[in-house]
C-alpha cells in the first residue's frame, strides 16, 4: 500500500504528552476518547494517541527515571503497564483498549522510542522471526541522550529488520492506527537516523495495516524533505512546542522554510497544540498544572498558522476540561475546511510587524492570513492584495473565519486592524 494514502489530508487528534507527560493512565486515555467521540469527531478529529513510557509501572511526570525496567515480553519488545493500563492484561496487550477507542469511530495510536530495550541487550533476550539477539543487532553508541531506555538497532546486522518487523506485527495485531517514533528525526548528537527510519518504514508496509508513521523530535533537516516525504506521514520541524511566544514567534521561520512541501499524506508538523488545561503531570515547557498561558490572541495565531500551513493539529491539553473558548478553537468548519482542503500555502509578505500568508482552494476562493507579531496593542492595515499575488473583482466580499464578521475590499486594498500577537483570518470567494 502506498503510505501516502494512510494520511490524504493532516491528521487531527489528541495526545497525552502536554497534559500528563509518560505517567498517562488508561481511565484518562478513555476519557479523552470519550470527549472526542462526543465533541470533535464530527468535525474530523479522530486520533488518541498514548505517548512515551506506556511501558514503564512508575512513571509519574514528564521526568524520566533511568535505568528503571521495563515491561517487556519474551522477544525483547516493550509492553504495556499493567498497573497503568489494566485492560492490557493477560498478554493483550493495547488491543483492548484500542477495540474501546475504534468503537467510538475513532483510531489509536502510540509512542515508541527508536531501537531496542537497553534491558533486553543487557540480557541478551531473543527476537522474533530470528536467531539473532538483542545484543547482536544493538548499536550500542546510538543513544537517546534525553532518555535511557533504548539502544539504536544497527541496520548492517542480521536480525535488525527482522526485530523491527516484529514490534510492528505486534502493534498490527493490537489494531494500531498511528505510531510516533522518537529520537529519530533529528538526535542532538547525531543526524537524522535514516536506516532506522527506512526498516520502520519497511516493517509497517509488511505488518499489513495502514498506519500513519509520525517521527520526533525536530527541527528535521529540510534538506532531507525528499526522504520524510518518501518514508513517514508526518514528521516535526521543531523541537518540543509549548505555551511560550517565542517559540511561537520562530514558527513563522520554520512554516516559511518548509512551505510547498505538505502534500497528500507527507505533512511537516509544527508539533501539538498546548492549548487548554496542559501541565497536570507534565513538568516540561517551563510550566506546571496550568491553563495555557498563550493568550486568546496567540491562540489564534497559533491556529491560524498551524491551519493554512496544513501542520498536523494535534490538541495537548486534557480535553474534558475545554471552556466554550477552547472548544471554539478546535470545532471553527470554515478553519478546518482550510486546514484539509486548501493548498499552495506560502509567506506572500513579511514587513516589520506584519506578516501575511495566503492559501487556495480548489473551488477558486483565497485564504489570506494577516498576522501581527509585533508588540504594539494594535497594527493598522492598509494590504494592497495585489502585493501578495490576489487579485479580485472591483469590490469583494470576504469573511474573517474567527469571527464570522464580513470584511468589503474595494480596489484590492484590504483595511482592518490585527491585534498584537493577533490574526485576521480571510477567505475570499
Amino acid at each position: 500500500m502506498d503510505h501516502t494514502l494512510v494520511a490524504p489530508t493532516p491528521p487531527l487528534g489528541w495526545n497525552s504528552w502536554d497534559c500528563y507527560g509518560a505517567a498517562v493512565t488508561e481511565k484518562e486515555i478513555r476519557g479523552n476518547a470519550e470527549y472526542m467521540a462526543t465533541h470533535l469527531k464530527e468535525y474530523g478529529w479522530s486520533y488518541i494517541t498514548v505517548d512515551i513510557q506506556w511501558y514503564e509501572p512508575l512513571a509519574n511526570s514528564s521526568q524520566y527515571r533511568p535505568f528503571v525496567p521495563l515491561i517487556m515480553d519474551e522477544y525483547s519488545r516493550l509492553m504495556p503497564a499493567e498497573n497503568r493500563f489494566p485492560s492490557t492484561a493477560d498478554g493483550q496487550g493495547f488491543k483492548p483498549l484500542a477495540d474501546y477507542v475504534h468503537s467510538l469511530g475513532l483510531k489509536f495510536g502510540i509512542h515508541i522510542m527508536r531501537g531496542i530495550p537497553r534491558q533486553a541487550v543487557h540480557s541478551d533476550t531473543a527476537l522474533l522471526g530470528t536467531n539473532s539477539t538483542a545484543r547482536e543487532i544493538a548499536h550500542t553508541n546510538s543513544i537517546c541522550p534525553w532518555n535511557t531506555d533504548m539502544y539504536g538497532v544497527d541496520h548492517h546486522k542480521e536480525g535488525a529488520q527482522a526485530y523491527y518487523d516484529s514490534l510492528f506485527e505486534l502493534y498490527a495485531s493490537w489494531g494500531v492506527d498511528l505510531v510516533k517514533v522518537d529520537d529519530i528525526a533529528a538526535s542532538r548528537l547525531y543526524d537524522t537516523h535514516q536506516p532506522e527510519i527506512e526498516m520502520i518504514s519497511k516493517a509497517i508496509k509488511r505488518a499489513g495495516r495502514p498506519m500513519v508513521l509520525s517521527l520526533s523530535p525536530g527541527p528535521a533537516p529540510v534538506e532531507y524533505a525528499e526522504f520524510f516525504a518518501e518514508q513517514a506521514n508526518m514528521w516535526r520541524v521543531t523541537d518540543d512546542f509549548w505555551d511560550q511566544w517565542p517559540l511561537l514567534l520562530d514558527m513563522f521561520d520554520r512554516c516559511r522554510k518548509w512551505q510547498g512541501l505538505p502534500k497528500e499524506g507527507c505533512w511537516p508538523d509544527c508539533d501539538m497544540l498546548p492549548l487548554g488545561h496542559i501541565g497536570i503531570r507534565s513538568v516540561d515547557g517551563g510550566g506546571a498544572d496550568r491553563w495555557t498561558r498563550f493568550t486568546k490572541d496567540e491562540q489564534l495565531t497559533m491556529m491560524s498558522l498551524w491551519s493554512i500551513f496544513r501542520s498536523p493539529l494535534i490538541f495537548g491539553g486534557e480535553l474534558r476540561d475545554n471552556d466554550d473558548w477552547t472548544l471554539s478553537l478546535l470545532t471553527n468548519r470554515e478553519v478546518l475546511r482550510m486546514h484539509r482542503e486548501s493548498h499552495s500555502a506560502r509567506e506572500a509578505l513579511h514587513q516589520g510587524d506584519l506578516i501575511v500568508w495566503t492559501a487556495s482552494h480548489v473551488d477558486g476562493s483565497t485564504y489570506v492570513a494577516v498576522f501581527n507579531v509585533g508588540e504594539q496593542s494594535a497594527l493598522p492595515v492598509e494590504l494592497n492584495l495585489n502585493t501578495v499575488g490576489l487579485s479580485l473583482s472591483a469590490t469583494s466580499h470576504g469573511t474573517e473565519l474567527w469571527s464570522g464578521d464580513v470584511t468589503e475590499v474595494n480596489e484590492d486594498i484590504l483595511r482592518t486592524d490585527v491585534p498584537s500577537h493577533g490574526v485576521r483570518l480571510y477567505r475570499f470567494a
